[in-house]
């Protein structure tokens, strides 16, 4: 065992510490150091601080950054208005998992495949410049969007993916008590050249909540294709909100999991919704916008055909067009 400092946060000042690991329910920090892909030599726990509570302001609600995933999915308002974030909060790991598990350490959850587990082979998230062995190698769940010739792995988080449907957004603290406010889109990093950098987060910087804007009109639904019916990650994930008037779509947000780096949302393909009466022609189209540039890499191959099933399914469940 690699050794290292636990130390408890009891204030903001104490958490920002650019040196430590930031700690709260642990759920993966703690398998990278059992298989010391990670060696932090410090530990911060911020789990006395306080951002436990989910509050429900003027057009739009604030959660904590140590609500749980549990707390977060039971809670009512965000199960009558944001019921795409509950439905994928429970689609998530495991009851014992979703219990300990944070808001602010679920968005931190490292982008990763099973050769950033394996030690013994060569990984760019791990060592910059070592190689990517997904590329050729075991790559059924990895990435067909927004991929880069040195990573192709995916982000594993369900909630992430509904937050990213409902335009959340992350406030974090800065050193010196400055506040910073990010979309989803802006806090996570395409790998590029450096996959090995996944968020926007600096030396120091705190995630203390994330916002959700006023809850859309429309029907919601979260549609997790895998392996298995539990604690598996998404092949193919879908959240969505659409709300139809007078036989058209008026408006329409999709994020989906499984498929890139980071949750991923094609605004093209919303756009090309809105205004248009559904049908499944309308949603091949849509399917077409989103899936350009989608690229396989031999054992993940049917993920692109999959995706276009999924886009077709649950928009056909939330306009009524039969499938």
């Amino acid at each position: 065992m690699k050794p290292f400092d636990y130390v408890r946060a009891t204030s903001h000042t104490d958490a920002h510490d650019s040196a430590a690991r930031i700690i709260a329910g642990g759920t993966n920090l703690l398998d990278l150091m059992k298989h010391e892909i990670e060696t932090p030599t410090k530990l911060l726990d911020v789990t006395r601080l306080d951002m436990t509570e989910i509050e429900d302001a003027e057009n739009s609600v604030r959660i904590g950054a140590l609500v749980t995933n549990a707390e977060l999915a039971a809670d009512p308002i965000i199960r009558q208005r944001y019921a795409v974030l509950s439905r994928a909060l429970l689609a998530g790991a495991t009851g014992q998992l979703r219990n300990k598990a944070s808001t602010g350490g679920n968005l931190m959850q490292r982008t990763r495949c099973p050769y950033f587990y394996d030690t013994t082979q060569p990984c760019n998230k791990r060592e910059p410049g070592s190689g990517c062995m997904a590329m050729e190698g075991r790559n059924r769940i990895l990435a067909v969007l927004g991929t880069s010739e040195h990573c192709i792995a995916t982000h594993p988080s369900d909630m992430a993916v509904a937050m990213r449907a409902l335009d959340a957004r992350i406030e974090i603290e800065k050193p010196g008590g400055a506040v910073q406010i990010l979309t989803l889109d802006e806090f996570y990093k395409l790998p590029g050249d450096t996959p090995h950098e996944e968020t926007a987060l600096e030396p120091g910087d705190l995630i203390v909540a994330v916002h959700l804007p006023d809850a859309p009109k429309g029907k919601h639904a979260y549609r997790k294709v895998r392996d298995r019916s539990s604690y598996a990650f998404a092949l193919v994930s879908c959240g969505a909100v659409v709300h139809t008037e007078g036989g058209k779509i008026i408006d329409a947000a999709l994020a989906f999991g499984g498929l890139a780096p980071k949750p991923w949302r094609n605004t093209d393909m919303e756009n090309l919704l809105i205004g248009e009466a559904p049908s499944e022609a309308l949603f091949d189209k849509a399917a077409d916008i989103l899936l350009e540039g989608a690229q396989g890499h031999g054992d993940n191959d049917f993920k692109i055909p999959l995706t276009r099933r999924v886009v077709k399914a649950v928009l056909g469940e939330l306009t009524g067009v039969t499938q």
